[in-house]
């Protein structure tokens, strides 16, 4: 196991509860961004325990070379054809399960991947559970063709649905800009609420530059929230979240 879980116990932890739900022959879907990346090495660890028979997909290029630097098999989407489970990280889970995706610039694949999936497991530490969505910039991935036409649409589109004139920031890897593995860039929104999600993500997927956002709506069947202290929270989309048992985690107001 590599040092990073060492340090972050919270992520381990729930690495630990998502990889426990594995069974032997699913097809799965492997996240991406650091929490997804302990994962991958907990499920690596449990397949050469187990000698489990796994076929599975990855979200990105830096996932694929993850898992596979650790004995797993990477297949394209369209060889496995439909998965029986994703599990992934977020930047923020809200009440109803609601995701803002993309801090590491993998959302377009990602949501392809969950959507793809019978079942789509989340993996988060404390401080991504939020009352409301928005405070985490979301990202917006757009074509390079037409990208400054494709800034103007969105933030016409942010003053249409009263959002206010916040800045769209192109998302930068030092002083270049960051492409994604679909070679496109990302821009992030700063928006600190979003009250309407569903309007909005509407707006944004109407915007033809605009490849993908960052808003997984109604796609989160479980989150998991792993705690300091080794134990997990699971959350489903029906149940309430707890507010008590993240308190101590250095959470507000959930």
């Amino acid at each position: 196991m590599s040092q990073s879980t060492q340090t972050d116990p919270a992520k381990l932890a729930a690495s630990r509860a998502a990889v426990a739900l594995v069974q032997d022959g699913m097809k799965l879907g492997l996240g991406t961004g650091s929490t997804a990346s302990i994962m991958v090495e907990v499920l690596a660890e449990r397949v050469r325990n187990e000698g489990l028979s796994l076929r599975m997909a990855a979200t990105s290029k830096a996932t694929a070379e993850l898992a596979e630097s650790l004995g797993l098999k990477i297949e394209s989407l369209d060889e496995l054809g439909w998965l029986d489970m994703t599990i992934d990280g977020a930047d923020e889970v809200d009440p109803d399960l609601h995701l803002i995706k993309g801090g590491g610039g993998a959302h377009l694949r990602e949501k392809v991947v969950a959507a793809a999936s019978d079942r789509m497991v989340v993996i988060a530490d404390p401080g991504k559970v939020v009352d409301q969505l928005g405070a985490f910039p979301l990202p917006v991935e757009v074509l390079q063709f037409g990208f400054e036409s494709s800034r103007k649409l969105i933030r016409r589109a942010l003053h249409k649905l009263d959002l206010g004139d916040h800045d769209v920031l192109q998302r930068l890897r030092g002083s270049e800009p960051w492409v994604t593995d679909e070679g496109n860039f990302i821009l992030d929104l700063p928006l600190g609420a979003i009250a309407e999600p569903l309007r909005l993500a509407r707006a944004l997927s109407a915007i033809p530059g605009v490849v993908e956002h960052g808003l997984f709506l109604g796609m989160c069947d479980l989150a998991i929230i792993g705690k300091s202290d080794g134990s997990v929270i699971e959350l489903n989309r029906d149940a309430d979240i707890d507010a008590d048992l993240l308190a101590n985690e250095g959470v507000g107001a959930v």
